[in-house]
């Protein structure tokens, strides 16, 4: 799966532009032009690293990156743009929760150069699957809702995460009984899985009775469905 960068940039011609060269090295992007709509984007798609100007409408560049750190402590790389070159100013930048700082103007290839090289450092700690808001966190066996922690028992975690892995795919009852239980001996029953999937769906379902994420395939199984 793709990396995600959020991009959070007043400036349309600078965000569009880097959009284009991350997009052509690989990454998946997301956009934001200003501090309170990048909140939401943030907790949308739980991006690894974030491109953050600090000359931001609504909210401030500092803001929001003291805000990402109380949301998602060192799990997210923050690179940030400024016009301020002054050294004081990259040192209290870098003291807010800054993983780098690139002064303006610069060239695109210098910015790739940064992502990459802060993903190089800190993407081990981004090890995470997410759909419209929900995101699971394998390594540290965690599940959000978009700002929300979703507590689920050992089962429902692995199930989730077998369907987040796979998206769009159907998956039978059998299929899904070997994923839990790959090693118990007796006979595991349909209604097993029917049971984890209705718990798990009143986790995660904004209505359980009409799922939009885990639906139901008459006759084949379930899937987890992505737009």
């Amino acid at each position: 799966m793709k990396q995600t960068v959020l991009v959070v940039e007043d400036d349309q011609m600078i965000r569009n532009l880097i959009a284009i060269y991350l997009k052509n090295a690989g990454y998946e992007v997301v956009e934001a032009a200003n501090g309170e709509l990048a909140k939401n984007v943030f907790l949308e798609h739980h991006p690894c690293l974030v491109v953050l100007d600090l000359m931001l409408p609504l909210l401030p560049g500092e803001e929001f990156c003291k805000w990402v750190r109380d949301q998602e402590r060192n799990e997210v790389s923050i690179i940030m743009l400024s016009a301020k070159a002054r050294t004081e100013d990259k040192i209290k930048g870098l003291k807010i929760g800054a993983d780098d700082y690139l002064t303006k103007p610069f060239d695109p290839e210098e910015l790739l150069a940064h992502v990459e090289a802060v993903l190089r450092r800190t993407g081990q700690f981004c090890q995470k699957v997410t759909y419209k808001g929900l995101c699971i966190k394998p390594r540290n066996g965690e599940v959000f809702l978009y700002d929300k922690q979703i507590n689920l028992t050992k089962h429902e975690f692995n199930l989730l995460y077998h369907f987040m892995e796979n998206p769009n795919v159907v998956r039978s009852r059998e299929d899904l009984i070997l994923q839990l239980y790959p090693y118990v001996d007796k006979t595991v029953m349909d209604r097993t899985i029917d049971a984890h999937i209705k718990k798990l769906r009143a986790k995660i379902e904004v209505n359980p009775g009409i799922p939009e994420r885990i639906q139901t395939v008459r006759g084949m199984g379930y899937k987890f469905v992505v737009e």
